[in-house]
């Protein structure tokens, strides 16, 4: 996808460092990220385009919005993603007029008034750090509980590995070290000035302060008996050092990850020496940045609790792997992958669609009682429209990796063609067709039978008999670079009529025959006549498939649940009027809501 973050700063906040961070991880992953933001510090893999957002008179937001537009037009940008509410605010408007599903994470407390209220300039989901954002969001600006979902901090958690304690610590002469790590400016500068001026001893520690904010006057007082490092890189270096570190957000976290005694104090509370019986409660305040008031802190309490961090080298383990358990980086970023593909298809009513055909005739001969069939020269016709409105086609094999967002890829529109059942004429008059145009199909096999029994011998409406294909034409079928093979069952039953264990033989046995004779393990199934219930997904998913598909059920998205995948059925009748109207991109949509 393209994605388009945007901040407003001037100097280095914990919205940058969140958005370069999982920006990269979705660069790593095929994703084009863009920036634009007041100023932007920290490394980044992407095009950056400042654009003060600080400036928030009439004619500057005016202008915001204006430029917001010109990037989303210009880079093709399909879904944008803020991170403040300077940007939130004009990023709301620019995607309302173009359009563009957007998202906004939101890092702290939102001020308060009447048009806030109304107006939460959010766009199609907020995503709250925290819980207590989400809950303030919900109690105090009536945001609904359903557009939001908390997001963590996503850190790179590899970089930050249990450390030995410091060496100061085998020295009784050395002075414990103690790491604030925090911006000067604002509340949380208010906060380390108090800490120094009133809770920390600065001739018994060895005090210093990492910042990338500007040095403010007001600290000169401690100048002598602080050291104030500036801004560094090498966090992991800079927290091993410390005896002690005190922080807030991702300064906790990191310090946690690296087995550092933690003090997590931030802008609204001071949670304490962070153990494994506080852990979930620092984790809905992010560590003591968000809370029901900004500064609720009872500095008094804040010496024993240095006390208490330095009496012991290491935090304990139990905690240190719940934070790496919630905010390991690769898994923040699939969630935030999967609410892009959310907010995406439910704000553009748009999915990739997956058709499904079954056989194929050449003559009137060929037609049959049911359904099932359609005229060669019509999926012709089909081909030839695909190609005219820019389809590309997918199968499962394509998306092994489980990464469905690769649907969603700028600049392309994918379709997905299924085949049912595995009758001999996918080989003989599909399969050319597909190499002519150059699409690709998953066809699925039904292994136990040689003809379709399941139709002929239907008491109420038996079809005609139309065989299948035997082993060496599905070994032909499947060399085609076009064609996916998946498992369709042994004799084509409707598995929740029967019990788990006949499921499993049904399912299991089709695919290990398969398999045996592919030589490589199939990727998807499809439920025979789309009927099936919750013992057919999880043996589905037990017996090694990736993905299921049925065929009027399943979520609308196509990535919600990867084993109940719904399909468009293609009928004898669908001309090709018919299967533009099936394909452009909202019929379910509009089917499903009438």
């Amino acid at each position: 996808m393209n994605i388009l973050m945007a901040l407003s700063q001037l100097e280095v906040t914990g919205a940058e460092v969140y958005a370069t961070t999982v920006g990269n991880e979705l660069t790593a992953r095929g994703h084009n990220v863009f920036y634009v933001s007041d100023t932007l510090t920290k490394p980044h893999d992407g095009p950056f385009f400042s654009l003060r957002f600080n400036k928030r008179s009439v004619p500057r937001r005016f202008w915001h919005v204006g430029y917001l537009i010109y990037l989303i037009k210009k880079h093709n940008i399909q879904l944008v993603h803020a991170h403040s509410r300077a940007s939130s605010w004009s990023c709301h408007v620019a995607c309302k007029l173009t359009g563009t599903p957007m998202v906004t994470t939101v890092h702290g407390r939102q001020p308060v008034h009447a048009s806030r209220k109304k107006f939460h300039a959010m766009g199609n989901k907020a995503l709250p750090v925290c819980e207590a954002i989400r809950d303030q969001l919900a109690n105090d600006l009536n945001v609904p509980l359903e557009q939001m979902e908390v997001s963590r901090n996503g850190i790179e958690t590899e970089r930050f590995q249990w450390c030995p304690a410091p060496v100061n610590a085998k020295s009784v002469q050395a002075k414990p070290v103690i790491t604030i790590v925090g911006r000067l400016t604002g509340p949380k500068g208010e906060l380390c000035y108090r800490l120094l001026d009133e809770c920390l001893d600065l001739e018994r520690y060895q005090v210093q302060v990492v910042s990338g904010s500007a040095f403010e006057p007001r600290f000169k007082k401690f100048k002598e008996r602080v050291t104030f490092t500036g801004y560094t890189h090498d966090v992991p270096k800079m927290l091993s050092e410390a005896d002690l570190v005190i922080g807030a957000g991702r300064v906790a976290m990191e310090s946690l990850l690296c087995g550092r005694p933690t003090l997590a104090i931030g802008e609204a509370q001071c949670v304490g020496i962070v153990d494994s019986n506080n852990v979930a409660d620092a984790m809905a305040s992010n560590f003591g940045d968000i809370g029901p008031q900004d500064l609720d802190i009872d500095f008094s309490a804040i010496p024993s609790m240095v006390k208490q961090g330095l009496s012991t080298p290491h935090c304990d383990e139990t905690t240190s792997n719940i934070i790496r358990d919630n905010y390991t980086l690769t898994k923040i970023v699939d969630q935030i992958e999967r609410i892009y593909q959310d907010v995406y298809v439910d704000t553009l009513r748009r999915e990739m669609p997956v058709i499904m055909y079954h056989r194929f005739i050449s003559d009137d001969s060929g037609k049959g009682v049911h359904g099932t069939y359609l005229h060669i020269d019509m999926f012709e016709k089909h081909l030839k429209l695909l190609k005219r409105m820019g389809f590309d086609s997918l199968t499962f094999e394509d998306l092994q990796d489980g990464r469905l967002i690769r649907r969603l890829e700028a600049g392309k529109r994918y379709i997905m063609i299924t085949v049912d059942d595995g009758y001999a004429d996918n080989l003989d008059l599909m399969l050319p067709m597909l190499e002519k145009y150059g699409f690709k199909a998953v066809v699925y096999v039904v292994t136990g039978e040689t003809f379709n029994r399941w139709d002929v011998e239907n008491p109420n409406n038996p079809e005609k008999s139309v065989p299948l294909m035997n082993t060496q034409q599905v070994k032909l079928l499947a060399a085609s670079p076009h064609i996916e093979i998946g498992g369709h069952t042994l004799t084509h039953p409707k598995l929740d009529t029967l019990s788990d264990d006949a499921q499993r033989a049904e399912i299991l046995e089709n695919k290990q025959t398969l398999e045996a004779l592919l030589g490589k393990p199939l990727t998807s199934f499809a439920y025979p006549f789309g009927e099936h219930n919750q013992a057919s997904k999880n043996i589905a998913k037990e017996v090694g498939y990736q993905y299921a598909v049925a065929t009027n059920s399943g979520s609308l998205r196509f990535h919600e649940d990867p084993y109940q995948i719904r399909r468009i059925a293609i009928f004898p009748r669908t001309d090709v009027l018919g299967l533009w109207r099936k394909v452009r991109g909202n019929y379910l949509f509009r089917k499903v809501k009438r």
